[in-house]
């Protein structure tokens, strides 16, 4: 088996499959149909499957023509029907695993697709998981519902592994073509073969670990480490701003030295499907064997209570300008995760908007990346279609909540009565007096 699929690996003749066709698995599809492989994307959403098959791109990390140019030529089609996993070599799932109403994960979605696939997979096929997951999901979940569903035993009918997505939407450098990529399968001929396929599609380095658990730990340390860090940073802020200190001029400094310091920086919280959400997978796992992760907990308190903090310091600005929160119209500039990007997943500025409207403010928002919103906790808006200089004054307070580059934030900051920027994105107009930093 592992040398046939190594066979099709080098004469192109493997045909891919991708579940799931968001964020993740549109770019992943793109770059396999672009290094020759046919390629069949996987998805729920008919609409998903119809902009594909027509050509049209949804995903800001995908080229439009490139897209076109792959389904007009056959490289890549997508579909609804599962049935076509008979016809697949190597499936990577890619579909979400939120968290849910009690902030534990969710992975029906994961189980959903496996059991689909299941039920169509075929001798000689290789499987592997993409999806942020906690440590045992590939082995302890997956494998046995594979070899149930299918009747087939992993390691001697299909290989099966996890190697983990590091999409970073919007990063101008890092993208999944050139971005290293980490694998861990269940036996060295799995390892070797899913290593093969990830080598022949892309560009940045393919490491190999010991195992699918190893894999799915790695991807809950790099996102653990950043969650924790940003809480160490957004807690020094707090201090800071009781001690009358500028904690960007603070970060500044800090970074003169060049060894043993890293820069991360606050802010109304965390966003996207990552790090806001990866350490709770890892603190659930590890409840299973007794063990506390403190620190971890500790930093997820912090940046969970971030918009809380924000409205609080909002409140004490409308203060000073003799004005009750309850009743205040606020104007909070973006509500995407990040800047320069239409993706509002866990976005702290939708929990800023909530948790001012629980006090009773006036809320409205303008994100020119985000028309329109509506998140899976029933949280929906639609943007301000202009920001000119008579609608900015008509508000009591501006909040920068994300740092899209296309704001004019020099407008902004003439015409506004009292800016809350959590962003740092006006900090070449700092000294304004209408203008106070998180």
């Amino acid at each position: 088996m592992k040398e046939e699929l190594l066979r099709k690996i080098q004469n192109k003749d493997l045909v891919c499959g991708v579940v799931g066709l968001g964020y993740v698995g549109l770019p992943l599809a793109v770059e396999k149909a672009k290094a020759g492989f046919r390629t069949i994307g996987f998805d729920v959403q008919k609409a998903k499957v119809d902009l594909v098959n027509e050509g049209h791109n949804y995903i800001g990390d995908v080229v439009d023509s490139e897209l076109k140019n792959l389904v007009e030529r056959g490289k890549l089609s997508a579909t609804t029907q599962f049935d076509f996993v008979k016809d697949v070599d190597f499936i990577a799932i890619c579909v979400p695993t939120p968290l849910d109403k009690h902030q534990e994960p969710d992975i029906s979605y994961v189980k959903s697709s496996v059991q689909a696939i299941s039920k169509y997979l075929t001798r000689g096929t290789v499987v592997v998981l993409e999806s942020t997951t906690y440590p045992g999901t590939t082995e302890e979940l997956i494998k046995p519902i594979l070899e149930e569903g299918s009747e087939l035993q992993c390691g001697v009918d299909f290989y099966l592994g996890f190697s983990p997505e590091r999409v970073d939407p919007g990063n101008l450098i890092y993208k999944t073509k050139n971005t290293p990529k980490v694998v861990g399968a269940i036996g060295e001929e799995a390892s070797q073969v899913i290593k093969a396929m990830y080598e022949a599609v892309l560009d940045g380095e393919v490491y190999a670990v010991s195992s699918p658990a190893v894999a799915e730990m790695e991807k809950i340390l790099e996102n653990t480490y950043r969650n924790v860090n940003i809480g160490l940073i957004n807690e020094i802020g707090r201090l800071c701003n009781k001690m009358g200190i500028s904690v960007w001029e603070v970060i500044e400094a800090a970074k003169t030295k060049p060894y043993g310091f890293q820069a991360f920086y606050p802010g109304p919280g965390l966003g996207g499907h990552c790090i806001p959400l990866d350490p709770y997978y890892l603190t659930w796992k590890a409840r299973e064997y007794g063990f506390h992760t403190t620190l971890i907990e500790s930093s997820m308190v912090i940046n969970d209570s971030q918009p809380e903090y924000c409205v609080e310091r909002a409140m004490h600005i409308l203060n000073r300008h003799k004005k009750a929160i309850n009743g205040a119209k606020i104007l909070m500039l973006g509500v995407a995760y990040k800047n320069d990007i239409d993706d509002y997943r866990e976005s702290p500025a939708i929990r800023v908007m909530e948790e001012l409207r629980k006090v009773k403010a006036d809320v409205d928002y303008y994100d020119p990346w985000v028309p329109e919103f509506k998140n899976m906790y029933g949280q929906s808006g639609k943007s301000l279609k202009n920001l000119t200089p008579e609608v900015v004054a008509s508000y009591d307070l501006v909040m920068v909540t994300t740092a899209h580059h296309n704001i004019d934030y020099e407008m902004v900051q003439k015409n506004a009565q009292a800016v809350f920027d959590t962003k740092n994105v006006m900090s070449m107009l700092r000294g304004c007096e209408n203008i106070e930093v998180l």
